[in-house]
């Protein structure tokens, strides 16, 4: 297998320190220096810190609108649960850009309105999710509540890495450090968090979608 392309080493390097360190934290100095190369070579590559950020951005667009557009079509809770559990796993491979999202939106604004078509999009395939659902028999929701539902689950899968690093943890006494959602701590579960994402369509779920539900519940909750 041949080995990577230096861009595609800066990508993947990037990433990950955006990731762990934040992207206000990382200089185009700090990526050469994890990479052993010169910021001379790095910016042959990538002119500034912004054109990498674009380039990772482009990936993250491109993955979660699969993972939406996949789960527009699905008719039944169980996958439903895997298509938020895949759409999970992107959000966290790609959790600098929706928590680090002033900074980044402040340093890049060329990319708002990218962002602002995505979330569009994501309500549009959530909303076509929940008729989906509905017209399935697995929920029992009006057109209101159908709207309410969607943008209830895209607000969940953009905000649950944010929302998940300032949760204190069961185990904050014995390790402070793993209370606060530092990297030393293991990141939100894509399984859970897709559980607890669709736990918005409880009150609607009737018949023995129910039961996949209280399935869920069990494996999660114990």
């Amino acid at each position: 297998m041949a080995a990577p392309s230096t861009r595609e080493r800066i990508l993947a390097t990037s990433l990950v320190l955006f990731n762990e360190e934040g992207l206000a934290s990382v200089s185009t100095h700090r990526m050469a220096a994890e990479l052993g190369i010169s910021p001379g070579n790095l910016h042959y590559h990538f002119k500034s810190k912004r054109l990498v950020v674009a380039g990772l951005y482009r990936r993250f667009e491109e993955r979660l609108a699969a993972c939406m557009d996949a789960a527009a079509s699905v008719d039944a809770l169980d996958d439903l649960w895997l298509s938020l559990h895949l759409t999970f796993e992107t959000l966290n491979e790609y959790r600098f850009i929706y928590r680090d999202v002033d900074y980044l939106l402040h340093e890049c604004p060329e990319l708002e309105a990218r962002a602002q078509a995505l979330t569009a999009r994501n309500l549009l395939c959530a909303k076509q999710l929940c008729v989906g659902l509905r017209d399935a028999g697995v929920i029992d929701a009006n057109a209101e509540q159908v709207e309410m539902l969607a943008l209830q689950i895209v607000f969940a899968t953009t905000c649950w890495f944010s929302f998940k690093r300032l949760m204190p943890r069961r185990d904050a006494k014995r390790d402070p450090k793993r209370a606060s959602g530092s990297p030393s701590n293991p990141h939100a579960e894509p399984a859970l968090a897709a559980y607890y994402t669709l736990t918005v369509l409880s009150p609607y779920v009737v018949g023995e979608a129910r039961d996949y539900l209280n399935y869920l519940r069990s494996k999660y909750l114990r």
